[in-house]
């Protein structure tokens, strides 16, 4: 079988079939080669300009963060109070006690914090040299790899900037200017172009109302009244930016465009997800209360793995920046949803199993924990696959539709070839199937007919034989 765009290919005498098809999207070389060639390019002295502008940023960025690393130290070993306390930067006195119980001290927590930070600059630099030596004459490639410098110690120059120091400024500025990169790379991504047109004014609006919110001795971060209209502020502009980038996907993007956004949104969508699934469990009672040892110990265990989430932002940028892999990410989001969806019900039916056994034996056995433990560990071990069965069926249809009604179609040929036996219907049926699931510009499909048998009879090779011996 051969899927083409022509019957030119065809021979006479062969038994084919055919049927045109829509031709909806363009291959992906071509595609990939023609957004390669419209994209904003930087050539000669602009592209010597644009290099020296980001080892300027890297030079200035690491020149501000080691020169401060001192203060940003004894800050991680320093206890908030009051107000400080909401900002989640720094440890609250109860936090203290959890570490202390543990066996670590506040100079452990300091290191752990400073390496930390000091791996996630050095990710953020790495995968920004890379899009610089690969994509430099790219200015929307340029403009992330600038972004992703200033968001390495990005959590650093937050904390020092809240305090008041010499470098407080420095510090301030820089967090404004990631901010600021931030806002510009998500109202050009990914063609390095505002569209629409009047998406300019947004951005010259919003680095105008960020600056009173970073920069330091301002009414804003003076009165703590105008904390709640910053918030409310800085969410009008994370709504902004998302419907800017949900209309370019709908309505502007090329098929590798959408899939350089799929990657963006996931290593952005994780980290929230995070941040605000492990806050929301802050309802439950036994974690409202910030003084309690139990909600200290997990604050700590959430900002831990927020940490670690927060990693695949520069990671996911990188690959779709190098157009590395770009495919892969809808495997990797049908997984994350299978995956997070099934751990999310299985500790909630693992939660309430527990409980309701410990109530349930509190009255037949003594030993009613242990026993609630074991049952609930077997029920979720019996669940685990049929929930995660159901559960992929449901993805599947709702957000991997047309992948999944192809696969039904597949596997409905199967069946239907084992029992056909009608040469003309198999061929309608094949070229039915290929159509539905590949959707090609058209398809043709010939059969060799079979060759002449060439087996000699035994007798005729036996006498063959003879006579090459010159026998009679």
């Amino acid at each position: 079988m051969e899927v083409n765009k022509s019957k030119e290919d065809q021979e006479p005498g062969q038994q084919t079939g055919s049927a045109r098809m829509n031709n909806q999207h363009a291959p992906t070389a071509m595609t990939e080669s023609r957004e390669r060639l419209s994209s904003a390019r930087l050539y000669g002295r602009w592209l010597m300009v644009a290099r020296g502008v980001w080892i300027t940023l890297v030079i200035l960025t690491l020149a501000i963060f080691f020169a401060r690393l001192p203060v940003y130290i004894a800050l991680l070993q320093t206890l908030c109070a009051g107000t400080e306390c909401a900002s989640g930067v720094l440890l609250t006195p109860a936090q203290a006690e959890v570490l202390t119980g543990i066996g670590l001290s506040l100079s452990d927590y300091a290191a752990y914090s400073v390496a930390f930070t000091l791996a996630t600059i050095v990710v953020c630099l790495g995968v920004s040299t890379l899009i610089v030596w690969r994509r430099s004459d790219d200015r929307m490639a340029l403009l992330v790899a600038l972004m992703l410098v200033t968001l390495g110690p990005l959590s650093a120059m937050t904390t020092i900037a809240a305090r008041p120091s010499a470098w407080q400024v420095p510090a301030a500025c820089l967090v404004y200017l990631a901010i600021a990169l931030f806002v510009l790379v998500f109202l050009l991504f990914p063609t390095g172009k505002f569209v629409p047109s009047f998406t300019r004014w947004i951005a010259v609006v919003t680095l105008a109302v960020l600056v009173p919110s970073y920069l330091p001795n301002t009414p804003v971060t003076q009165n703590p009244s105008a904390l709640y209209v910053d918030y409310l502020v800085s969410l009008g502009i994370v709504a902004t930016l998302a419907l800017v980038q949900l209309y370019r996907y709908r309505r502007i993007s090329s098929p590798l465009q959408r899939q350089q956004t799929k990657w963006v949104v996931f290593g952005l969508a994780v980290p929230c997800a995070v941040l605000v699934g492990g806050y929301g469990l802050m309802i439950i009672p036994a974690l409202g209360d910030l003084s309690a040892p139990t909600a200290a110990s997990y604050q700590l265990a959430l900002g831990a793995f927020l940490g670690c989430t927060l990693l695949l932002i520069p990671l996911s940028f990188g690959f779709a920046m190098l157009h590395a892999r770009l495919w892969d990410i809808d495997v990797l989001i049908n997984r994350t949803l299978v995956y997070g969806t099934l751990t999310v019900i299985l500790t909630a039916v693992y939660v309430g199993l527990v409980i309701g056994l410990q109530a349930l034996l509190r009255g037949i056995i003594s030993h009613d924990s242990g026993v609630a433990i074991v049952i609930s560990t077997v029920a979720i071990y019996f669940l685990f696959q049929p929930i995660r069965r159901r559960i992929q069926q449901v993805i599947d249809r709702r957000f991997y539709r047309r992948k999944y009604d192809a696969a039904k179609v597949v596997a409905a040929f199967s069946a239907t070839l084992r029992q056909e036996v009608d040469l003309e219907q198999l061929r309608e049926h094949l070229l039915a199937v290929v159509q539905e699931t590949m959707e090609p510009a058209h398809v043709s499909l010939w059969l060799r007919p079979p060759e002449p048998s060439r087996k000699r009879k035994p007798w005729l090779l036996a006498k063959s034989d003879e006579q090459e011996r010159g026998e009679p």
